[in-house]
C-alpha cells in the first residue's frame, strides 16, 4: 500500500475553530463520530468499519521536557512509539522538518505488518526547546484521508515564544491616519527588521528594499472559483494590475493540491513612474492575500526560496508566515467599548460498528468583553448545548473586575472564572477596523474579539 495522499500534508495552520477542543497544549478539532479513550498520557480518536475491514486511530501524547532540540525530541518520541510499539526500523521510511507558529515540526512516515495488513503510520513531534509534544495518525486505507486532512488543518498550538519576551516594538502613533482609525498604534517595528504601517487598503510591510502588501479582505471572496487559477487571475486583476501600466513575463500557478492549495502569481511590472519591479501575490489557507515587491526575480528569489514552485509544501513557508506582519501593539484605550467572538457547530453521529445515524449534538456560545472607564470590565459567557433526544441547556458565566495593561502586549485581568488570568493581546487590521486577539498565557490559542460597539 502507498502511504496516504494526506501524508505530504504536513505544513499545519492556525486555526481558530469553532468545534475546537483541547488536549494538553493541543488544540484541536476532534473528528465525528470517532470513539475517544482518554488514557495515561494520550488520548486517542479511533474509527472502525467491520465490514470492509478498515480502521483508522489518532493519538495525541501529552507534552514533556524537551531534550533540547527538534530532532533529539523527535529522536526520542519515534524510538518509544514507533520502534518499541510496533519494531519499525529506526530510520523513518520520510522525514520532513517544517515551523509551525514559532515551534519546530518533524514528521516522519513508517509502514509496519498488523493483523495480516499493512498499516501506514505518520508521526509529528513539536517542539521549542523547552517543551515538546507529539500526535501520530494510523490507518490501513487511504478512506479516511479527508478526515485525517481536516484534522491535521485543525491542529493549533500556543505560540512558543515565551511571554514578554522578543515582543515587537509599538510605535506611538503620529501621522494623520492614527487619529482617523482611533487606535493609538499604526506601526510595528519587528526584531527581524521588518516594519508594518496600517494603510487604508492594506498593511505595508518593508525590510531593505522589499514591500509587502497584506491586503484587507474583500467582498469578492465570498465568490466561488471552481478553478485556482481563476481566483488568482481575478485577484490580480483587483489587487495588482490596476497599480502598473505595463506587465511581461507574466506567470500564473497551476498545479492543483487538495490539501491548502496555494494561489500564486508574478510577472515583472512598470508602475505609472515608470519603475520597473517584480510582483508575486500569493495566497493560502488564512493568509489573505499578499503582495511582495521586490525590485527583481532574483531578490525575491534569494529572500522568500520560490523561483518554479511545484508541490513541495515547505516552499510556501516564507511567505505564508509574511501574514504574522499584520500585528500591532494594544494601548488601554483602545479597549474601551464591547468587543464580542461568536461560534456554534452541530456533530452528527454515527456508530462505528453499523454506521446507523445515532443522533446528534449542538453547540453555540458566545464571549463578550465589555471595558469601561477606570480599567473596570466585564466578561459575560453565555453557552447552549442540546440535540436529538436532548433538551437545550444554556449555561452563563459572568466576571466583572479591574483590568490592567502589563505592556502593550499583555493585559491582566483580576477574576476570570474566578481567578486572575493574563492574556497576550494584540490587533490585526481589517479595512476600518481592527480584530483584537486574546490568549490565555497559561494555555492555549489565540482568540479573536470584533469590536460591535464603543
Amino acid at each position: 500500500m502507498k502511504p496516504f495522499c494526506f501524508i505530504t500534508a504536513l505544513l499545519l495552520t492556525l486555526n481558530l475553530c469553532a468545534q475546537q477542543q483541547t488536549y494538553d497544549l493541543f488544540g484541536y478539532v476532534p473528528p465525528k463520530g470517532w470513539a475517544k479513550e482518554e488514557k495515561g498520557t494520550m488520548v486517542t480518536y479511533t474509527a472502525i468499519d467491520n465490514k470492509k475491514r478498515i480502521w483508522a486511530r489518532i493519538a495525541m501524547v501529552k507534552s514533556t521536557a524537551s531534550k533540547g532540540d527538534i530532532e533529539a525530541d523527535f529522536t526520542s518520541e519515534w524510538d518509544v512509539l514507533a520502534v518499541k510499539e510496533y519494531r519499525v526500523s529506526p530510520e523513518p521510511l520520510a522525514v520532513d522538518t517544517q515551523t509551525f507558529n514559532g515551534w519546530k515540526v518533524r514528521s516522519g512516515l513508517c509502514q509496519f505488518p498488523f493483523e495480516k495488513d499493512t498499516v501506514s503510520m505518520l508521526l509529528n513531534t513539536f517542539s521549542n526547546g523547552q517543551r515538546s509534544i507529539t500526535f501520530l495518525v494510523q490507518s490501513n486505507t487511504k478512506a479516511y484521508g479527508p478526515v485525517l486532512d481536516e484534522f491535521i488543518e485543525s491542529i493549533t498550538l500556543p505560540p512558543a515564544v515565551a511571554s514578554g519576551s522578543n515582543l515587537p516594538t509599538p510605535v506611538d502613533a503620529s501621522q494623520p491616519q492614527a487619529a482617523a482609525s482611533g487606535f493609538h498604534f499604526t506601526t510595528t517595528n519587528f526584531d527581524d527588521g521588518w516594519t508594518s504601517v496600517v494603510k487604508e487598503d492594506w498593511v505595508e510591510a518593508t525590510k531593505g528594499n522589499i514591500k509587502v502588501l497584506l491586503h484587507y479582505p474583500r467582498k469578492e471572496e465570498q465568490v466561488y472559483y471552481p478553478q485556482q487559477e481563476e481566483q488568482t487571475r481575478v485577484f490580480w486583476n483587483l489587487l495588482v494590475a490596476p497599480r502598473y501600466k505595463s506587465m511581461s513575463n507574466f506567470f500564473l500557478y497551476k498545479y492543483n493540491i487538495l490539501y491548502l492549495p496555494a494561489k500564486f502569481a508574478s510577472g515583472m511590472m512598470v508602475d505609472h513612474q515608470g519603475q520597473a519591479q517584480f510582483v508575486a501575490l500569493f495566497r493560502r489557507d488564512k493568509s489573505g492575500w499578499i503582495e511582495v515587491i521586490t525590485p527583481d526575480k532574483e531578490t525575491f528569489v534569494k529572500t522568500f526560496g520560490v523561483d518554479q514552485p511545484d508541490a513541495n509544501f515547505s516552499e510556501w513557508d516564507a511567505l505564508s508566515n509574511l501574514s504574522g506582519l499584520n500585528k500591532f501593539a494594544v494601548a488601554e484605550n483602545d479597549l474601551s467599548g464591547k468587543w464580542s467572538n461568536d461560534f456554534g457547530s452541530s456533530t452528527s453521529y454515527y456508530s462505528v460498528y453499523t454506521g446507523l445515524y445515532a443522533g446528534s449534538t449542538n453547540y453555540a456560545s458566545r464571549q463578550t468583553f465589555t471595558f469601561q472607564p477606570s480599567r473596570k470590565y466585564s466578561c459575560h459567557i453565555v453557552v447552549s448545548t442540546g440535540g436529538s433526544g436532548i433538551a437545550t441547556k444554556v449555561d452563563q458565566v459572568k466576571s466583572d473586575g479591574n483590568f490592567k495593561l502589563l505592556n502593550n502586549w499583555q493585559v491582566w485581568f483580576s477574576d476570570i472564572e474566578k481567578k486572575p488570568k493574563t492574556y497576550n493581546a494584540y490587533f490585526s487590521c481589517i479595512k476600518g477596523g481592527r480584530i483584537l486577539w486574546l490568549q490565555d498565557t497559561g494555555y492555549g490559542s489565540y482568540t479573536s474579539y470584533g469590536k460591535i460597539e464603543n
